[in-house]
């Protein structure tokens, strides 16, 4: 998401060039990134497309890696530029397309889900995209459980493959999605891909680092529960977090956002941690979730 914008292209093709020497093979952008973003913004960037897209011919790297991006936000000012008609759909494809230098996407994903476009109408245009070898798979970003139903049960009557996956908020102190969404992907054989897995720095040793945050006294003494249990294990804050999101099978991977080679080397310091099933439920008992439906609340 910062490719481009916080950091520059130099550092972040040092930090591409790192993620595949590791053995990282998934890597996730979306057209509106390269730019401050927020939920009323007038006109994407397409600056980080550019970035990866730079990249991935210089180091010729593009059969080595999962290359993901999104559709939704708007990327231009007009009415057609937005959202999840196929009109859009289908243009804003074919500009990621140049923006990122390849003849292919492997994963598309809806940003947001569009309650407005009808199902068959999305289905249609992404049916097309796949006949014409232009992406492989389609995922969701930001659904309810809700949603990702009523999508695979269209794609169903349409003989069409539907979700891969959906990219959702989801870390240790933000487990909303395991009441309805978790079970649904589950069911449905979906893949999650958490985003901010460290809650924006908040489960990365906050609490020890000194840093100043409205939210760590409204966390205090869960945070340091929780930076007593991550020297009790001997591990680094944000490592346990990344690990405990990679204990549940129903993540397929998740969204490190590194911004330097040291926060990647941070980073992969989760797949060294093993959490048992005695830690584990100690992290529900600082963080609790809560619970899946409907036995959550009407049991």
């Amino acid at each position: 998401m910062n490719f481009g914008y916080l950091v520059d292209e130099a550092n972040s093709f040092t930090v591409m060039d790192a993620a595949v020497d590791a053995g990282i093979n998934f890597f996730d952008t979306a057209d509106v990134y390269g730019g401050p973003q927020s939920p009323d913004m007038k006109q994407g960037y397409g600056v980080a497309e550019e970035t990866v897209g730079r990249w991935l011919q210089r180091s010729g790297h593009r059969d080595d890696i999962v290359l993901a991006t999104k559709v939704y936000q708007p990327m231009g000012l007009g009415p057609n530029d937005r959202r999840l008609s196929a009109y859009h759909i289908r243009r804003a494809c074919e500009a990621s397309l140049r923006r990122l230098q390849t003849d292919h996407i492997d994963l598309y994903q809806m940003h947001h889900v569009d309650r407005a476009t009808p199902w068959d109408e999305i289905w249609q245009a992404m049916e097309q995209l796949v006949r014409e070898g232009k992406i492989t798979y389609v995922g969701s970003s930001n659904f309810a459980g809700w949603d990702v139903a009523l999508a695979q049960s269209a794609a169903s009557t349409r003989h069409f493959l539907g979700l891969a996956s959906e990219q959702s908020l989801y870390n240790l102190a933000i487990r909303a999605i395991e009441q309805e969404l978790i079970p649904a992907l589950r069911h449905l054989g979906i893949g999650l891909i958490p985003y901010s897995p460290l809650h924006a720095g908040l489960l990365a040793g906050a609490l020890q680092a000194g840093s100043a945050d409205a939210r760590i006294d409204a966390h205090r003494d869960q945070l340091t529960a929780y930076e007593n249990l991550c020297r009790d294990l001997g591990a680094a804050p944000a490592a346990v977090a990344v690990a405990w999101l990679l204990r549940n099978p129903t993540v397929s991977t998740t969204i490190v956002g590194a911004m330097t080679t040291e926060e990647l080397r941070a980073d992969l310091a989760a797949l060294s941690v093993d959490l048992d099933d005695e830690t584990a439920t100690r992290l529900d008992q600082i963080w609790p979730g809560p619970g899946e439906a409907p036995q959550s609340y009407a049991w």
